[in-house]
């Protein structure tokens, strides 16, 4: 019996070292921070491009954004289990893009509810069927409806969730980077999670609207942060300095394109000249540009 109960000990020891975790920074106290490198989505990566994490309070913990795959949503929920005893009660995806959203099932189980934008939902709803059959091609992972969980509470403006001790103010932009941004800040450390609001290096991406994305960032640079942590890109610690690449691309390109339509010139026209002064200036600028130029274009287009 003495070397059944070794045995079983060892095997136990080596399933949980077998176990994915993922690599999580505690940037301020308790919160977890997985700081992701920039890439384009294809099969090395899975899709696992954003940044991720949670953050523990006296009660529970609060996951926000589970990752780009099934894969990363397991690796984080052990890095949850290895930092903390306390259970994840929320999981707060803050858009729809699936390298926020294909690790939800991770995380679905008795007690754990899961909260987005009041738009969140529609937008899933919406995309789904095209998400899923193109990852396993793209991607090389395995999803089903089941990795796409809508929130079960909706933010139609703002919320505050409690994890004990530890209040979250949960805030539903208007169409920005996609017409489903959500940002949370944590009041204990003077922490706003911009989420995709914000990216460093890795170009802006445009799916939803430049004018609102705008007018989101003007508001935000008005406030002060300790600390800043965007969807894609570096821990800030210098805002609203940090956002000003961001805020001058996205000016520059309502700028040009403005131009263009008052001359008459047409969408193809824009897509091959508008911007081009910026590409040094972003990584991942020759997969993203073009599209940023088209959805603004077709914006703008029709501005009063």
């Amino acid at each position: 019996m003495r070397w059944f109960g070794l045995i079983c000990g060892m095997a136990l020891s080596f399933a949980a070292l077998a176990a994915p975790l993922l690599k999580v920074e505690q940037v301020a106290p308790g919160i977890y921070l997985h700081l992701s490198e920039h890439h384009w989505p294809d099969r090395e990566n899975h899709g696992e491009i954003a940044n991720i994490g949670f953050i523990v309070g006296d009660r529970c913990v609060a996951v926000i954004d589970s990752g780009g795959s099934p894969q990363q949503g397991i690796a984080l929920r052990n890095a949850i289990k290895q930092a903390t005893a306390k259970p994840v009660c929320y999981v707060i995806n803050t858009h729809v893009h699936p390298d926020h959203i294909y690790g939800n099932r991770a995380f679905k189980e008795p007690g754990v509810q899961f909260v987005g934008h009041h738009k969140l939902a529609r937008a899933m709803a919406a995309r789904g069927d095209h998400y899923l059959s193109r990852a396993a091609e793209l991607l090389d992972i395995h999803v089903n409806r089941d990795n796409i969980v809508p929130p079960d509470l909706q933010v139609k403006q703002t919320m505050t969730l409690n994890l004990g001790n530890r209040e979250l103010l949960l805030t539903a932009h208007p169409s920005a980077h996609t017409d489903n941004d959500l940002s949370v800040y944590d009041k204990t450390t003077d922490t706003l999670w911009l989420a995709d609001l914000l990216f460093l290096e890795h170009i802006p991406v445009i799916d939803g609207s430049i004018k609102g994305w705008l007018a989101e960032l003007e508001k935000l640079e008005k406030n002060s942060y300790k600390l800043v942590i965007p969807g894609h890109g570096r821990l800030v610690k210098d805002w609203p300095a940090a956002m000003l690449p961001e805020k001058a691309y996205l000016s520059e390109l309502a700028t040009e394109i403005r131009v263009m339509v008052r001359q008459g010139k047409t969408l193809e026209q824009a897509v091959e000249q508008v911007g081009l002064g910026a590409k040094n200036r972003w990584q991942l600028f020759e997969q993203f540009h073009r599209k940023n130029v088209t959805t603004a274009f077709a914006e703008l287009e029709w501005e009063d």
